[in-house]
């Protein structure tokens, strides 16, 4: 018998429709959740949460690698005495230089003018931020966007006693993250006066004078609690660039900048406008370190540069320099071998790229530190004649073109040849290498003064230059280094040159395209080559002559005050000055050629490596000695020049020219007229003969 089958009851709660055929769920798919999916701003929410705690995690991370390598455990120590160890590019130590510091200063007992004038111009929300100001970072960004040019930093106070003091000077993100760390930590654990005081008791103000209570003594001989209006804002406006703007070397530039600071004061409500108008500039009243003068004339050049690439970083510190040890004690030995008597010296050795190898300014450091191959301006003389001569080239002369090396009897400068000796027409090589004056003058008539002086400038000069004729003779004073920068960029084919210490920092791809050098074209930088090594083997600068190429020129001014030697060989380009502090002229005719070319020679043979051997002074190019075999005489019909080179004669008679071949017998002289009378002559230099 058949059981009927009983009807299950609806598990579905009442009014709930059973599911559609099309919509039954899947074998194996399980139970339907029990829960119900979330909804789009739930699920966004949940997203965004992720994110945040995936941030916070990083965020701990980073944290935690800064802690371990900030220097947090010595955040707080007290700060050690800065000192900066000089060293050659071998190794050795040039110089060890400690700073000028005194006692720190309390905040308390400085005038409020004081502190106000460091925040107007460094971070005037001081006293409102933790240690980072966005609102100050904002505000620099913007300015520097849309400025002109001039840029603002967004660091605080705060952040610059972290950098000064606590890290190196590199600008990455890593330094600029532990940089941040550590002025919270500051702020954390210090006051806000106690991070003021030890940032104004450390700050570097120039002159190797660290804390504002060395500045003040420094600059001014009094103390920092007795600061006017006006020495506060000078010395505020000192961080920007304490080297460059230190009073004692840049007073108007130190002025300017005090002027910025005061008006910031200001515009930060600390004084009012009628008081910064009755403000007067401030007046120096240096006090001198007892132990101001220590070290080299290398080390003097080169610590300014050396301070402010190292960021005012305090503790011991070394800074390698580009001087060569080896080639640094050749030059002191060849100028200790020289027979200087009472006249000072001066020599600059540097590499086809400026990086200088080695510096004397002076016969004896300890006697007089007055660097005179930097600081020293003095007149060229006839070196000058590579500007001419590169201005001429690039007029479309050649060194076989002719010039007149006779007397210029027109106008109203009229330059005369060393001893009154003239040579008639020669060439452009012949006339540099004899020195010419006249030549150099006639060229610069020709070319014109305006682009002599452009070359002078292309290849680095920045002394002011006189703007007349008398400018082909090096009558306008330049420091002898600016002399070496000209010479090393035909050295190395490309210009400018610049001169300098320390190794280069790596440049931005901007900075590269605005300052890449120019290069001569390949004529040009032939045709002076040409004459220099004409110069330097066979005219007036012979005795500088070395067995590998040699490139030079001599240079002499007016009563023999000033004698250099200036050229380049083996890949090192050096200038020799000798002469009297005084500018007395040198006794016995001093030249060029005489003993700056043999202080030149001793050197740079040593230098590179070469043997010195000695040459007779009275070898000579034979197109030299043929050129200037001639004389000058006054007959009743005008002047009469006669000169003689390989090709035969030329006759002179009052600026009108008769050309012989040596081939044919020589005419004989117009009726009436004497025949002159020929005296045999030495080869001469228009320069002072040697001794």
């Amino acid at each position: 018998m058949a059981v009927p089958m009983t009807e299950l009851p609806n598990p579905a709660p009442t009014g709930t429709p059973a599911p559609a055929a099309d919509q039954a769920r899947p074998f194996g798919a399980g139970p339907p959740s029990a829960f119900a999916p979330p909804t789009p701003w739930k699920r966004r929410l949940q997203i965004f949460g992720w994110i945040v705690a995936a941030g916070l995690a990083l965020l701990m991370l980073i944290i935690a690698w800064l802690a371990v390598t900030a220097p947090m455990s010595r955040s707080l120590q007290p700060i050690a005495p800065p000192s900066i160890s000089l060293m050659s590019a071998d190794g050795h130590l040039v110089a060890r230089r400690g700073a000028i510091i005194d006692k720190p200063v309390e905040v308390a007992k400085l005038p409020a003018h004081v502190p106000q004038a460091f925040m107007a111009i460094e971070d005037r929300r001081f006293y409102d931020h933790w240690g980072v100001d966005p609102r100050g970072i904002a505000r620099a960004m913007w300015h520097n966007i849309w400025s002109d040019g001039s840029s603002q930093g967004g660091s605080t106070i705060t952040q610059q006693l972290a950098k000064g003091v606590f890290l190196s000077s590199d600008r990455t993100m890593g330094r600029k993250a532990r940089e941040a760390l550590i002025a919270f930590w500051l702020e954390a654990w210090l006051t806000k006066d106690q991070i003021l005081e030890r940032y104004l008791s450390n700050v570097y103000f120039g002159d190797n004078v660290y804390g504002l209570r060395a500045a003040s003594l420094h600059y001014f001989d009094r103390q920092p609690e007795r600061l006017t209006i006006p020495q506060a804002a000078m010395l505020a406006g000192l961080l920007k660039a304490p080297s460059r703007l230190a009073p004692t070397s840049n007073l108007k530039g130190a002025r300017a900048r005090a002027a910025l600071v005061t008006q910031a004061m200001v515009e930060a409500g600390y004084i009012s406008k009628a008081q910064r108008d009755q403000l007067a500039p401030a007046r120096l009243d240096v006090r001198e370190s007892p132990d101001a003068t220590s070290g080299t004339y290398f080390a003097d050049w080169v610590l300014p540069e050396a301070r402010d690439r190292a960021g005012a970083v305090y503790g011991a510190q070394e800074v390698k320099t580009t001087l060569d040890w080896r080639i640094q004690r050749l030059a002191e030995a060849a100028i200790r071998r020289a027979p200087l008597g009472g006249a000072q010296v001066a020599l600059v050795a540097m590499k086809p790229d400026g990086s200088v190898v080695a510096m004397i300014g002076g016969k004896n450091y300890e006697k007089s530190s007055f660097n005179r191959a930097v600081q020293a301006k003095r007149q060229p003389g006839s070196t000058f004649k590579l500007f001419v001569y590169l201005a001429a080239f690039r007029a479309g002369m050649t060194p076989d073109d002719m010039i007149e090396d006779t007397p210029i009897t027109t106008g109203t400068y009229r330059p005369a040849n060393h001893g009154g000796k003239y040579r008639g027409r020669i060439t452009l090589r012949q006339a540099f290498a004899a020195s010419s004056n006249v030549a150099a003058v006639r060229l610069t008539q020709k070319v014109g003064v305006d682009n002599v002086i452009k070359v002078a400038r292309d290849l680095g000069v920045t002394a002011p230059l006189t703007e007349d004729l008398s400018l082909a003779l090096g009558t306008s004073e330049i420091p002898l280094v600016e002399l070496a920068e000209a010479y090393a960029s035909v050295a190395a084919g490309a210009y400018p040159v610049l001169a300098h210490g320390l190794p280069p920092e790596e440049q931005g791809w901007f900075d590269r395209l605005m300052k890449r050098q120019r290069h001569f074209s390949d004529g040009q930088l032939e045709m002076i080559r040409d004459l220099l090594s004409s110069a330097a083997n066979r005219g007036t600068g012979s005795a500088a002559a070395l067995r590998t190429s040699t490139f030079g020129k001599t240079g002499t001014t007016q009563d023999s005050r000033d004698a250099i030697f200036v050229g380049y060989a083996g890949g090192l380009v050096t200038a020799v000055w000798i002469g009297n502090d005084d500018n007395a002229p040198l006794p016995g005719g001093a030249a060029g050629g005489g003993v700056p070319a043999r202080i030149w020679r001793n050197f740079m043979a040593g230098a590179i490596n070469e043997p010195v051997e000695k040459v007779p002074e009275e070898e000579q190019d034979p197109d030299l000695v043929n050129a200037i075999a001639n004389v000058s005489v006054e007959t009743d019909i005008g002047n009469v020049g006669v000169g003689m080179d390989q090709g035969g004669m030329t006759v002179t008679i009052d600026g009108n020219q008769l050309r012989i071949p040596s081939d044919q017998p020589l005419p004989l002289p117009p009726q009436g007229v004497p025949p002159p009378r020929i005296a045999p002559t030495q080869p001469q230099e228009n320069e002072p003969p040697q001794p």
